[in-house]
């Protein structure tokens, strides 16, 4: 039980873990290999002895080796001896990210690696070494700066002749089962039905925020901007990474998600009540209505539902056309969510275009949840996926702003004067893949120029018709055989 509990560590600013299994079996030899979830400052530890929670090697008067992954706000790599740096370094590819990503560290005998991914011994990115080797260093400490660090799936191995062949010993059972469903994501990018906010359930793609849920510590991950809009998780200006949940109530959790997500969830009868409970904890109150209101039907009349079966709810949609999607399906607050576009709240990706500079902050779940060419950019494994900032060259600034409207209210604003801009629309939405907006634009074009036929008759208009292959012809090569028959 004690290892379960202990598959996710949650530290918080200016604390450390110490865990007695974290101790390398010869002194100054051996290699940690962990996931890491921070904004900043993933900091490991290496000292002869353990230290306590509230160690901080800023205060260690101790030998010891501490290394620092994304300190300086997520710029540098430092290494420190006795408190001491020794190595300050940028442009190393070595950063945090919103999303838990994979680390290894070896000592040997005062040579420190550093590499990324699952397998330790392989992907190095940076090495030093100590010209006056501490040979004492045994324990391993899991610490933080000044913001929380999830770390999970933490091993430490011995260092042999044969060290690739090591990775294979790594226990990585618990999170196989999700990183698989991570991995299948892109196959499921196509048709837009199939894509969605459902695809980001509980899947540490894009998220920024933690539930840590019961005694065993589960690590449930989500989106800042989602929660946010559809009911009051606390956020606050805080900017907290993590929301502790007690009770071990991981299947309640999973169905408030699961409604928010995807606007639908199946609990059993007697999961209403603390289903109920926890909507109303966090504010999301037309899940709490619903499950008050099934609560009294079954008082009244048991035979309403089948004994033993799940109890479906379904959020209330408003009344859907081509563009109002998917937001209207789910207990999102899309006038709040606009309001997070306005003033920059829980933005996690600065968006700049070339000649206008920066445009927007935004938020990547948002992007993703409508393009798919912006999903696989923020979580390529490249420089985009850890960057704040997204710089775009040859685009239609006007265009994309109003695409962002769209991405945000799941319409175009028909107060928009969107006419004289519409090809450049037809195109960005093209481009990154936003299949309703792309086909909202094809219909207007096409209204438009049923109207122009109809009104003044054919061949008044042939000049207008004919002109127009040329402009798009000149903007992407499109469409430019759908006219040519006029004269």
């Amino acid at each position: 039980m004690e290892k379960k509990q202990k598959k996710f560590l949650t530290v918080a600013p200016f604390e450390c873990a110490w865990r007695d299994d974290l101790r390398f079996r010869e002194a100054g030899r051996g290699c940690v290999a962990f996931d890491a979830f921070a904004h900043n400052d993933v900091t490991v530890v290496f000292r002869e002895k353990t230290g306590s929670q509230h160690y901080h090697y800023k205060r260690d008067n101790s030998p010891h080796y501490t290394v620092i992954i994304g300190s300086h706000r997520n710029k540098r790599l430092n290494i420190e001896v006795d408190g001491q740096t020794v190595v300050d370094v940028t442009g190393v590819d070595l950063y945090c990210s919103s999303t838990f990503q994979s680390y290894w560290i070896s000592i040997y005998d005062g040579l420190i690696s550093i590499g990324k991914g699952r397998y330790p011994f392989q992907n190095l990115v940076f090495q030093w070494l100590d010209s006056n080797p501490n040979c004492s260093v045994q324990y391993v400490g899991l610490s933080s700066w000044d913001r929380h660090v999830g770390y999970r799936n933490i091993n430490v191995l011995p260092l042999t002749q044969n060290h690739v062949s090591l990775w294979k010993h790594i226990d990585c059972g618990e999170s196989n089962g999700k990183e698989d469903a991570d991995e299948e994501m892109e196959e499921d990018i196509g048709e837009y039905e199939n894509w969605g906010l459902k695809i980001f359930l509980e899947s540490w793609e894009l998220s920024d925020v933690c539930f840590v849920v019961g005694s065993e510590e589960r690590a449930v991950p989500a989106h800042k901007v989602i929660l946010a809009a559809s009911g009051n998780f606390g956020f606050g200006q805080s900017g907290k990474d993590f929301i502790h949940l007690e009770d071990d109530c991981y299947p309640i959790l999973h169905a408030l998600l699961e409604y928010i997500y995807t606007g639908t969830t199946k609990v059993p009868e007697l999961h209403l009540s603390p289903l109920k409970s926890l909507s109303l904890q966090f504010e999301v109150n037309t899940l709490a209505k619903q499950c008050e209101e099934m609560m009294e039907r079954f008082k009244l009349n048991k035979k309403l539902f089948d004994s033993g079966k799940s109890v479906e709810i379904s959020y209330p949609s408003a009344r859907l056309n081509c563009c109002t999607v998917f937001l209207n399906k789910l207990p999102i607050d899309v006038k709040r969510l606009n309001s997070f576009r306005l003033t920059g709240d829980y933005s996690d990706v600065d968006i700049y275009i070339e000649g206008h500079g920066e445009i927007a902050k935004s938020h990547r779940i948002i992007l993703g949840i409508w393009s798919s060419p912006f999903t696989k950019m923020f979580t390529n494994g490249m420089t985009e996926s850890i960057a704040s900032k997204v710089c775009l060259k040859d685009v239609c600034f006007e265009a994309f702003n109003i695409m962002l409207d769209f991405m945000y209210c799941g319409e175009v604003n028909n107060t928009m004067d969107i006419d004289t801009l519409l090809l450049q629309l037809l195109l960005l939405a093209d481009q990154f893949g936003v299949s309703l907006l792309h086909r909202e634009c094809c219909k207007r074009l096409l209204e438009h120029l049923s109207e122009a036929w109809s009104s003044s008759g054919r061949r008044s208009h042939a000049t207008s018709f004919c002109i127009m292959p040329s402009l798009v012809d000149e903007e992407a090569g499109i469409f430019g055989t759908m006219f040519c028959s006029c004269g």
